[in-house]
């Protein structure tokens, strides 16, 4: 393992995972050791890291893949085949997969037992920058993203890379857009070097070589605002808009992933800045322009307002009936709870 100078939670880089979880189990010591994977891990992932110690088929835990699954019937599934499988308050969850299985297994492993020790395995890019790191757990509930959950820190993190080789483009462009917002947030230098990258060119090896330096970003604003209180809002950049994006598309029936929501989420919410803010228009537009070629346009319409300015109205950042977002004055100056009014919100998104 290669630890990162993380100081919110343990992360590390994993040349080795099977050796590695085996010297973290061994570290542990717990009285057994359980397995969380969804449908795709289960397929693509799970072949490379066989020889973990301790884990049977009775052990092996296995749920539907898809976010429209992270919900109190696949979390309840958990437990229960936590219970019958004999789980103890000693017993270690590993969660292998992506923000799905890390956010799901997570808050199971937060609430079994008031509880048990977990790894987060995270096997796709936005895991690996976001869901997997950071301590938050939780699950979808009456149809708005991450409802319910939990503050919760992994025993460890481990980032093995060469899980990049087994996604799709749109996934890996997925998790690009978590470092997009990353990059506004804290560097400027590493926001040029992105939106100068050629769609070609965002490859497993590429992406690989800034896992890294993304994951510190987040770790530094958990690490100065662990439970969300102050400055860590500035990771929801792009969030406000883009959860109601996602979870608006998930009641249509046609549902986008996470980071092509986010993707989407920003454009307006730097528009917001740019008026609020004095955030630079030409970085705004340039940032536009870039992800509108990687991402395309979102579907919706003014006709979708009123749904989605409701989404907007049950964020977590917000103070009773105000909407706060976090906006950015230049990049890496974000400002946090900015009130902006259903007039201003509905102009960025549709003009």
């Amino acid at each position: 393992m290669q630890p990162l100078p993380s100081k919110s939670a343990p992360v590390s880089i994993s040349k080795d995972p099977v050796a590695d979880l085996n010297e973290l189990i061994d570290k542990i010591s717990p009285d057994k050791v359980f397995l969380l994977t969804d449908e795709h891990t289960q397929d693509l992932c799970l072949p490379l890291i066989e020889g973990v110690k301790g884990v049977t088929d009775s052990q092996s835990i296995t749920i539907k893949a898809g976010d429209h699954y992270k919900n109190t019937g696949a979390l309840a599934s958990v437990w229960q085949m936590l219970s019958d499988g004999g789980a103890s308050r000693h017993s270690l969850l590993i969660n292998l997969g992506g923000g799905m299985p890390c956010d799901l297994g997570g808050f199971a492993a937060a609430t079994y037992k008031r509880g048990i020790p977990f790894i987060n395995l995270p096997t796709t890019l936005l895991s690996m920058v976001d869901a997997s790191v950071g301590g938050k757990t939780g699950i979808n509930f009456n149809g708005f993203k991450n409802e319910i959950g939990a503050f919760r820190i992994a025993e460890m993190v481990l980032i093995h890379t060469p899980f990049l080789n087994t996604l799709d483009k749109d996934n890996l462009l997925s998790g690009y857009a978590e470092m997009l917002k990353h990059a506004l947030i804290d560097a400027p230098e590493t926001l040029e070097k992105l939106l100068i990258t050629e769609p070609d060119n965002i490859s497993a090896e590429f992406l690989a070589e800034l896992v890294a330096d993304s994951v510190m970003v987040k770790d530094r604003y958990v690490e100065a605002d662990p439970l969300e209180k102050n400055i860590r809002k500035a990771l929801n950049l792009g969030h406000t808009i883009g959860h109601a994006f996602e979870s608006l598309a998930m009641k249509k029936k046609r549902p986008a992933l996470h980071g092509y929501a986010v993707a989407w989420g920003l454009i307006p919410e730097l528009k917001l800045a740019v008026a609020k803010e004095k955030f630079p228009m030409e970085i705004a537009k340039k940032t536009e322009n870039y992800i509108n070629q990687l991402y395309g346009h979102h579907h919706f319409t003014t006709d979708d307002f009123d749904a989605l300015f409701s989404l907007m109205q049950h964020d977590k950042k917000n103070k009773g009936d105000r909407i706060n977002f976090t906006l950015l004055s230049n990049v890496g100056t974000p400002v946090i709870d900015i009130h902006c009014s259903r007039e201003e919100i509905k102009s960025a998104i549709f003009d």
